[in-house]
């Protein structure tokens, strides 16, 4: 049992005075607040802006009901700094030549072609231990970043009691032009001085993806900052002159929100030539699904012999031993010894992304571990998620949690939170879904270098 599981209360100003002294109030608000953070109706205003998507708000609210939580997330300054020394720890081993020549040994031959992008949105995804933040995943083309965006907006203070452990307004704005210079400077590092006009957002059939709403946002985005956008499956894209096009438009830039990483199936044949000859900027791309998202690279990053090996500063070694549970390959010579352990252990595919085929040891069936073992898995030390209580349909609840750092070049962007039920995240559990990361001290103010979680906007 998750130790931060208590007797349920209501919080108060005492209770809250009384964390803050003897535990860190981060954790109480999470226990306590049962509090409605989201104003839906600011919520309304902010997805409804774009007067070709009037109406998006409600189709998100009846097809998606799980994709926004209603409620805040809330961490100490300590945890995010934390989380910040293990990216910048994971940041320092991906940039050493050993660590990418043993990485780029084993990828796909297509992620040896560095164009010279970084990559958009990594997302880093922590689980907050009792040792602390623990590095469970990374992830190319992490989505979310947008929808937290416009949930951040829709934030609110509940009660006089609060007040003063909300972060000042934040100049929540001010991201839709750091995501847009990052796609600039994406541009520009494969195109130098070149205008970039226009762009695409692909992915298969995009209209029946869970995230297509944020599809939707990033073309707003776009458009709104005078540049030309389409929402396109990779079908609907053809070669012409060495160019990339969709209809009548050539394409200067792809977001890639594609999970074939490394461009493998024929039906992505077109995007991949355009791609190796150069005839678009493909942002994120393979080369960084294999430097970063890999599951397999966990197993480097765990393993101290090796990590020494490369020379990596000690400091370094320790941060990430201490900050990543520990992960090994899945191999039929180490099936036995595995399976007595799995209890203890969460097995991912290498290649996987949001919790596709991915196990928890102590659910596993002997006949999905024999398919397990003979595929490209990684079995990881099981860290428990911490928790947030809340109240759902009159009932108190404790939904699990884990934070997502939106991560570019090695600078984090934003912070997110995802609520749920069961083994992984799924957006299907009511109540849960997106949840804006708050990061309160006790003096009621946050640190002046943390992203501020929360800021009004009056729909006018």
């Amino acid at each position: 049992m998750n130790r931060f599981i208590t007797k349920p209360s209501t919080v108060n100003a005492t209770a809250v005075r009384s964390a803050a002294g003897s535990e860190d109030l981060a954790t109480a608000l999470n226990r306590d607040c049962l509090c409605v953070t989201v104003n839906r109706d600011t919520l309304r205003c902010d997805l409804d802006a774009d007067g070709a998507n009037a109406d998006l708000y409600d189709k998100i609210l009846a097809t998606r009901p799980n994709l926004f939580s209603a409620t805040a997330v809330f961490v100490t300054p300590q945890q995010v700094e934390r989380m910040h020394e293990i990216i910048r720890a994971v940041e320092t081993v991906v940039a050493l030549p050993a660590y990418r020549e043993a990485v780029l040994a084993e990828a796909p031959e297509i992620a040896r072609f560095d164009p010279g992008p970084r990559g958009v949105f990594m997302g880093y995804d922590f689980h907050l231990g009792p040792a602390g933040p623990q590095l469970i995943e990374i992830n190319t083309n992490a989505g979310g970043a947008l929808l937290n965006v416009a949930l951040q907006r829709a934030q609110s203070a509940c009660g006089e009691t609060m007040k003063p452990l909300i972060p000042a307004p934040a100049r929540v704005g001010a991201l839709d032009d750091t995501f847009r210079q990052m796609f600039l400077r994406e541009w520009q590092l494969q195109r130098g001085k070149q205008p970039l006009t226009n762009i695409a957002i692909v992915d298969d059939a995009p209209r029946e993806q869970y995230l297509y709403p944020e599809f939707l946002l990033f073309e707003r985005l776009f458009r709104r900052h005078g540049l030309k956008a389409v929402i396109a499956d990779p079908a609907e894209l053809r070669m012409h002159n060495s160019k990339l096009w969709h209809e009548n438009q050539a394409i200067d830039l792809v977001y890639n929100r594609l999970t074939d990483f490394a461009l493998q199936e024929p039906r992505h044949a077109l995007l991949r030539q355009a791609y190796l000859e150069g005839g678009v900027v493909l942002t994120p791309h393979p080369r960084a699904h294999a430097l970063y998202a890999d599951k397999h690279n966990l197993v480097a990053l765990t393993d101290d012999a090796r990590l020494r090996a490369w020379q990596v500063p000690e400091p370094v070694v320790h941060t990430l031993l201490t900050g990543i549970p520990h992960t090994v390959r899945v191999t039929a010579a180490g099936a036995e010894a595995l399976w007595a352990q799995r209890r203890t252990l969460f097995f991912k595919p290498a290649a996987g992304y949001g919790a596709k085929a991915a196990y928890r040891g102590d659910k596993l069936t002997r006949r999905v571990w024999d398919e397990l073992v003979s595929g490209r898995y990684v079995a990881q030390e099981q860290i428990a998620p911490s928790q947030r209580r809340l109240r759902q349909d009159g009932t108190e609840t404790s939904l699990k949690l884990d934070i997502r750092n939106y991560v570019y070049d090695g600078e984090v962007q934003l912070l997110a939170a995802r609520l749920y039920q069961g083994q992984t995240t799924n957006f299907r559990t009511p109540g849960g879904g997106f949840a804006p990361v708050f990061c309160p001290s006790p003096e009621g103010n946050p640190p002046a270098n943390l992203i501020a979680c929360g800021t009004r906007k009056v729909c006018k």
